[in-house]
């Protein structure tokens, strides 16, 4: 494992969460870099070529929002339905060969084993959520989730209401709770809710751990934390 930063750090006063709270692309699923592709087909075929920072920027976040992020950045608006039309069957056939992040699928047993309940909060709408999530049948563990198109949803990440909804449906406060992300747009949002968060990036060279939100490598500096708040 790849060492963490010196001195104390969060670890050493954390406590056993009320909850866990995951998101879902590039985080549990690696299937961040097939969204990024086909929305970059999507746009190349209106005329569009997407920059990495561009497709970053649309990480985290509903559909229907990176849809008319999108459609601001073509050379002339098409609206969102007529880019979906194209996006969609290209993110159909691309996602169900994501495979599983490193560490997720142990990450998710060590909750059960612990009794820490657990919720999907993710942007994904719900149809979106079981193709892509077909091939992984550990994920029906987790068995409350948010999707981006939740009937209760008002708005998405960056804004907390989904980590605060969720928590809500496990009977927790939010600041009572840990996320688990990778995207600005989550970040923001589990920050804004009051969550301890774990900020998955795996272009770091060393995890961060002395502030909130930690940033990790691998996700196997959380399932390492739950195990030491049990000590």
């Amino acid at each position: 494992m790849l060492p963490t930063s010196a001195g104390p750090t969060v670890l050493d006063a954390l406590q056993t969460p009320a909850a866990c709270l995951f998101d879902l692309d590039g985080l549990l699923l690696d299937t961040e870099p097939l969204h990024g592709r086909a929305w970059a087909e999507a746009a190349a075929h209106f005329g569009a070529q997407l920059s990495p920072s561009q497709l970053l920027e649309l990480r985290g976040r509903r559909r229907q929002d990176c849809a008319s992020e999108v459609d601001s950045w073509l050379p002339s608006a098409v609206g969102n339905d007529a880019l979906l039309a194209i996006q969609q069957p290209i993110a159909r056939k691309l996602l169900p060969k994501a495979p599983a992040m490193p560490g997720a699928e142990s990450l998710i047993q060590t909750c059960i084993h612990r009794g820490i309940p657990m919720a999907l909060v993710t942007s994904s709408s719900r149809d979106a959520v079981e193709f892509k999530s077909a091939p992984h049948p550990w994920l029906s563990s987790i068995q409350e989730r948010v999707y981006g198109d939740d009937p209760e949803l008002n708005r998405g990440k960056p804004d907390p209401q989904p980590f605060v909804l969720a928590a809500q449906r496990l009977g927790s406060n939010a600041d009572q709770c840990w996320a688990l992300e990778d995207s600005k747009a989550g970040t923001t949002a589990a920050l804004a809710a009051g969550c301890q968060v774990w900020v998955l990036d795996l272009t770091i060279e060393q995890n961060v751990l002395g502030r909130n939100p930690c940033k990790i490598s691998t996700l196997d500096v959380v399932q390492n934390a739950l195990l030491r708040t049990g000590d």
